[in-house]
């Protein structure tokens, strides 16, 4: 873990809790398949179709008793640094959702549009139930690539651990509704579901990345912390950006439009372009 990521998560604890989500809260009851229409993880539209892989009862019979041996934002199987080869890097962007968390930066996203930077768009449910028309509208932009953020913004736990106060999901049960929830409903917005999940907070144990895995996509983490969850200063963004490297994933939030990232990365990407970085969506360098 570099020395910048380090400080981020040690100093600044509270930094991705505040990017992502309002005051901690007891986790509610998971949604399922019964729950009321109006709920915030299935107003909008569904696919006639779940899409393709094992059920929420396979699910619990292959993982119930399993138990967990690393919690964290590396765990295996989770992606933090790209396939070696070239000077690239993938710029990653969360959108959270929740109370105080469903903003958008616009700025940041036109700054990567004027430069034609591509970039990783990780939505949450309730996100996308507040901005329906700017998330067609990304989704339709070649230039970006939609990731599952959940669909109540937890930490991905089968034994219930918490990150930065937010209760995790507490068993294969409930990781599995974390997963299906949003991703059910991006491939119904999206016409396919998507190939990359990242937790609330991107905590995630090595069970709960395994059962990620086994609903078809691959547990996103990072090795560069840019914006400590839209709390720092542009001149902050700028500077844990150096610690970009060939191969890096960057983390950042796209919905809190009054932080210091949209400045930070302005100043920022330039820069690392003029050095001669390429910048790629995750599905661009993963193909797996």
């Amino acid at each position: 873990m570099n020395v910048s990521r380090r400080t981020v998560l040690a100093v600044a604890a509270g930094g991705l809790l505040t990017g992502c989500s309002g005051p901690a809260k007891p986790a509610p009851a998971a949604p399922t398949a019964t729950d009321s229409p109006s709920s915030s993880a299935t107003r909008s539209p569904a696919p006639s179709a779940p899409p393709a892989g094992p059920t929420r009862a396979e699910i619990v019979a292959r993982y119930g008793k399993h138990a967990p041996t690393s919690w964290g934002l590396t765990v295996p199987g989770a992606l933090s640094r790209l396939p070696a080869g070239g000077k690239t890097a993938a710029l990653t962007f969360d959108a959270c959702g929740g109370k105080g968390g469903n903003g958008y930066d616009e700025a940041l996203i036109e700054f990567l549009r004027r430069r034609s930077v591509p970039a990783t768009l990780f939505i949450n449910s309730r996100w996308i139930d507040e901005n329906p028309s700017v998330f067609k509208e990304l989704a339709a932009d070649p230039l970006f690539e939609i990731g599952n953020h959940g669909t109540r913004h937890l930490p991905l736990s089968v034994s219930g651990r918490s990150a930065y106060r937010i209760p995790g999901t507490r068993n294969a049960g409930e990781v599995f509704d974390e997963v299906s929830g949003n991703r059910a409903k991006l491939t119904g917005l999206l016409g396919h579901p998507p190939r990359f999940f990242r937790s609330g907070t991107a905590y995630c144990d090595d069970v709960a990345a395994r059962i990620v895995t086994d609903l078809g996509e691959r547990f996103a983490s990072f090795d560069v912390n840019s914006d400590g969850g839209a709390t720092f200063t542009p001149a902050q963004v700028h500077q844990a950006m150096q610690d970009v490297r060939p191969g890096s994933v960057v983390i950042g939030h796209m919905n809190h439009p009054h932080g210091g990232t949209a400045r930070g990365m302005s100043g920022a990407v330039p820069q690392l372009l003029d050095k001669g970085y390429a910048f790629v969506r995750l599905s661009d360098a993963v193909k797996a």
